[in-house]
Formats: structure tokens, C-alpha cells, sequence
């Protein structure tokens, strides 16, 4: 396939993304007529698809699995008329109006509105046993998946804020929380080390790397190394039935950022309490945008927002296509 783009395509609105806020944002723009078309990324469903059950999504008072909820939220889209697609961005050009997105390095979208929903990466330690426990005891978000986890004993990697403020959560539910630190000290700001210092059912090992997990049907503790490379390092297991990922998220913003103004990590940066970027007509929603929040309803919200926006925008503009 050439990597030289050689259809084009024009849209009102265009939606980047298939997680809560693309598929939110879908069904406002469709119910508002811009016959919006959505490009799922490469990972439809976004990441709730690696979700099993979800207890904090309202209208579900039994819970649901992610997969669930996403296929809910896609037929929803789609009942209204969203044009669902497969494929990736992969690149942009967001110079001028429309603002060219090509799909797959072959096709090029122009959008009169452009709504960038395509989510943040949680960061992995990149052992094999992440994967293999994926869903059933592994974890990149306390908020999700801490109930789950009530009077039992979990593992929190990471030595900054996000996993003081995780292992702080967990410590509220769990009976007890080990903070796997690889440095012989935390990174957390002074505040976050003394809440976590104060907090007795929380134990930091420090000097500490995860090497592997185990369990049968499910994690069931952790192989670390303590102080790994030294002469004095020591190999030692702990008994665990949850293992959290604290160590940061990365945006999926790369072939923005030549044009959108972001952040030192790479979320994009929105005016006030809007999904408004600083190029009129193209909005940020979801996890792409929030270093804060990182929920399923803040980006099913925030995907209302944009549609809501990218509807003014257009009526302000006058920018409605002619009929096909």
C-alpha cells in the first residue's frame, strides 16, 4: 500500500477515537444531524475493552464488562446514524479549515470539525505476565478496579504522586498495600510522601523491581528483585491478589502536537472547562485531554461537550455542506 494519500473525503464532523468519549460525542453530533463519521483506532472500545467489570458507570446498578458497555455506547451511535469505520489516523494537517486527517496513510478526511478522542496508553513494565494476568488481578486504574479488592492485599507500582495518591485509595479498601519502588527513595511531592508514610496499612519496598507475577486462574503474588544489579541483590516473592500500574499514562496526541498546544507529557491542553483547543473547530475529550480524572463518565461527558461545541461552531460558521 503507498504511504502517499490518494482519496479524499469531506465531512462535517469527524470524531478520532472509539472509547466513552468518541462514541458520547458520536450520538450528540448524529442526533444533531452533522452525520458524524467515527474512526474506531486501533483499539475499538478503547481501553475499557481490557476491562472485565465495571460497578461505577451509572445505569448499570449490576455492573458490566467494558466490552459491554462499549458495544452499548457503539450500537447507540450508530442507531442515530454514525458512520463507524475501522482504521487509524495517522497523520494530520491542521494548518487550515478543513483540517486534512489521513487514515491508514491512503485516505484523507477534510473536517469542517474535528473531535479528538483517541484516549491515553497506560505504561507497562513490559514483562510477559502483565498480559497474561490482563483483567484478572492486573490493573492500571485504583478508581476502577480498587472495589474488587476489599480486604485483600494488592501491589502498587511506581514512586510518584499518581502511585501515592493510587496506593492512598487502596489502602481505604484494601487490608493491606505494598508501593514497589524501584529508586531508594519516593518522587512524590513532600505532601503525598507524608500521607503515604502515615498511612499504617501501606508498606514501601524500596529498591524493589517486579520481575514476574504468579497464580493459578489469577495473580496471585509477585517475584521481585531487591536492589537488582548489586552484589547484595536478593530475590524475593510476596503474596498479592491485585497488581496495579502506577507509573503514568501516555497520551495518544503525537500527530497533534505539530499543531495543538500540550502539555510536558503530551495531553492535550483546552481552554477553560471546554473541550475547545486553541484551533477553532477542533476539540479535545477524554483521556487524550484529562491527566486528572481518567474515568469512563468524565470522558463520556467531556465527549458531550465537544459534540455540543462542534454544533455551535458550525452554526456560527455557516459551514454546513451542501446535499449529496
Amino acid at each position: 500500500m503507498s504511504d502517499t494519500p490518494t482519496q479524499n473525503e469531506r465531512v462535517k464532523c469527524l470524531i478520532i477515537g472509539s472509547g466513552p468519549a468518541g462514541y458520547t460525542a458520536a450520538i450528540y453530533a448524529a442526533r444533531a444531524n452533522l452525520s458524524p463519521v467515527l474512526y474506531e483506532g486501533i483499539q475499538p472500545g478503547g481501553q475499557l475493552t481490557t476491562t472485565t467489570d465495571i460497578e461505577n458507570f451509572p445505569g448499570y446498578p449490576d455492573g458490566v464488562s467494558g466490552t459491554q458497555l462499549m458495544e452499548d455506547c457503539r450500537k447507540q451511535a450508530e442507531r442515530f446514524g454514525t458512520d463507524i469505520r475501522m482504521g487509524t489516523a495517522t497523520a494530520a494537517d491542521l494548518s487550515s479549515a478543513p483540517y486534512k486527517i489521513t487514515i491508514e496513510g491512503h485516505k484523507v478526511i477534510e473536517a469542517d470539525t474535528l473531535i479528538i478522542s483517541t484516549g491515553a496508553t497506560a505504561k507497562y513494565l513490559g514483562i510477559p505476565d502483565e498480559t497474561k494476568y490482563a483483567g484478572m488481578g492486573v490493573s492500571a486504574c485504583a478508581t476502577c478496579d480498587g472495589f474488587f479488592y476489599r480486604k485483600k492485599v494488592v501491589a502498587v507500582v511506581g514512586g510518584g504522586d499518581t502511585a501515592c495518591e493510587e496506593a492512598i485509595y487502596l489502602a481505604g479498601l484494601a487490608k493491606q498495600v505494598y508501593m514497589i519502588v524501584r529508586k531508594p527513595y519516593l518522587r512524590a511531592s513532600k505532601v503525598m510522601q507524608e500521607r503515604v508514610m502515615n498511612t499504617p496499612n501501606i508498606t514501601i519496598l524500596f529498591e524493589h523491581n517486579t520481575i514476574g507475577l504468579y497464580g493459578e486462574g489469577g495473580v496471585e503474588g509477585a517475584h521481585l528483585v531487591k536492589r537488582m544489579g548489586e552484589k547484595d541483590e536478593t530475590r524475593v516473592d510476596i503474596a498479592i491478589d491485585g497488581f496495579f500500574l502506577a507509573i503514568g499514562h501516555h497520551p495518544n496526541s503525537t500527530i497533534f502536537k505539530d499543531y495543538l498546544e500540550t502539555d510536558e507529557v503530551g495531553y492535550i491542553k483546552t481552554i477553560g472547562n471546554t473541550p475547545k483547543t486553541s484551533i477553532p473547530g477542533v476539540f479535545a475529550a477524554g483521556d487524550v485531554a484529562d491527566p486528572i480524572y481518567r474515568q469512563a463518565i468524565t470522558a463520556a461527558g467531556s465527549g458531550c461537550k465537544a459534540a455540543i461545541e462542534a454544533e455551535r461552531y458550525l452554526a456560527e460558521m455557516g459551514e454546513m455542506l451542501p446535499p449529496q
